[in-house]
């Protein structure tokens, strides 16, 4: 039989950033667990946070601004409200104007993830949506993610 390719919970010791997301009541779904379009909620929470408190992402004012054009998710361990959760971040991929982030969802204090995934994001003008360089301020952070 042929080896699966299927992706494979990670460590923590795996990711360079974490961030903390508070499960909500309305997550879970009929099936008492975390609804699979969440993730992709906690991980732009996540991402967005981190570039939010670097001082790096101005969501009202800024010049440049950044577009999902890419995610996926991997399921490993189902989630409920009311855990608490950490997202680890570290950067895959960095272009000229586009990030490849490497995203795991752990329950606090579970050293295995229990989804992982993919989120990439393309830097534009805000004013015209046109691609942009990554602003210098901005690489730097994500540069410290590098794996």
């Amino acid at each position: 039989m042929p080896e699966s390719s299927a992706p494979r919970p990670e460590g923590r010791g795996d990711y360079r950033r974490f961030v903390p997301i508070n499960t909500r009541w309305s997550d879970n779904d009929i099936y008492g667990h975390v609804n699979n379009v969440q993730y992709y909620s906690y991980f732009d929470s996540a991402v967005n946070r981190m570039l939010i408190e670097a001082g790096v992402l101005d969501i009202h004012r800024g010049e440049t601004i950044a577009f999902v054009v890419e995610s996926a998710c991997s399921y490993f361990r189902p989630l409920a409200f009311p855990d608490g959760l950490e997202v680890g971040i570290r950067v895959a991929r960095l272009g000229r104007s586009s990030v490849r982030y490497e995203l795991a969802i752990f329950r606090d204090g579970d050293d295995t993830a229990c989804a992982a995934g993919v989120f990439v994001h393309v830097y534009v003008a805000r004013a015209t949506n046109r691609s942009v360089a990554i602003p210098e301020a901005t690489r730097g952070l994500l540069q410290t993610l590098v794996a």
